[in-house]
């Protein structure tokens, strides 16, 4: 099942995210699961902090929650299980030029959507820990077009932060996605076609202030 990023994208970060979850308590230090919970709970606060400055231009938030973003995605993860076997095609350069790009093209994708959030919750189904030590935060949306929508957080902890590597809406995971769609990119132009083609898409956004 093919979904297009920017629906993905947009729903995880904008509706999945910036949401109230209640009934959470703090989470033991000890307690791989509760620490990548609260991860995703002070994300969630941190964003609705930003939407409730009204009196901000829309590209001040929106630079705001991208800032947020870049903070609590593991885009380097991302990227690498992304491109999987294709990663050791790259070059060293090739490695640090994509993961900007696909950072730039991810958050831009959701940008213009900021003020389409219509006051969704979100419902906690729970956490598990998996096989490697990720940690997968369960959710359900609650209210509004995305009423229903199951949608799973998988966190690894790196450094000693609990970060993003995936989301996984209905079943569809972003990562997976994105790598149906660069395989072929990959098979037709390369990493370096690759990269221009994000490169592309990501000047068309900046000249046409399209999210």
């Amino acid at each position: 099942m093919r979904v297009h990023f920017g629906r993905v994208l947009a729903s995880a970060v904008l509706l999945g995210t910036l949401a109230a979850f209640p009934g959470a308590g703090p989470a033991r230090a000890e307690d791989p699961a509760g620490s990548a919970r609260r991860v995703v709970e002070e994300t969630v606060t941190e964003l609705l902090e930003i939407l409730a400055q009204k009196d901000w231009a829309v590209e001040k938030r929106v630079s705001e929650i991208e800032a947020l973003a870049y903070r609590r995605f593991d885009f380097e993860t991302i990227s690498r299980l992304v491109l999987a076997r294709a990663y050791r095609k790259f070059s060293e350069e090739q490695r640090v030029e994509f993961v900007e790009q696909f950072k730039l093209h991810l958050s831009r994708s959701y940008g213009n959507r900021v003020d389409r959030y219509d006051q969704q919750t979100v419902r906690f189904l729970g956490e598990r820990v998996e096989k490697r030590g990720d940690v997968t935060v369960r959710t359900r949306i609650v209210g509004g077009q995305a009423d229903g929508i199951d949608m799973d957080y998988r966190l690894r902890e790196r450094d000693g932060d609990w970060l993003v590597i995936d989301v996984v809406i209905e079943g569809v995971s972003l990562v997976a996605n994105y790598r149906s769609q660069f395989k072929e990119l990959m098979s037709q132009r390369g990493p370096a076609g690759l990269i221009e083609q994000l490169r592309e898409k990501n000047r068309s956004r900046d000249s046409s202030g399209a999210g």
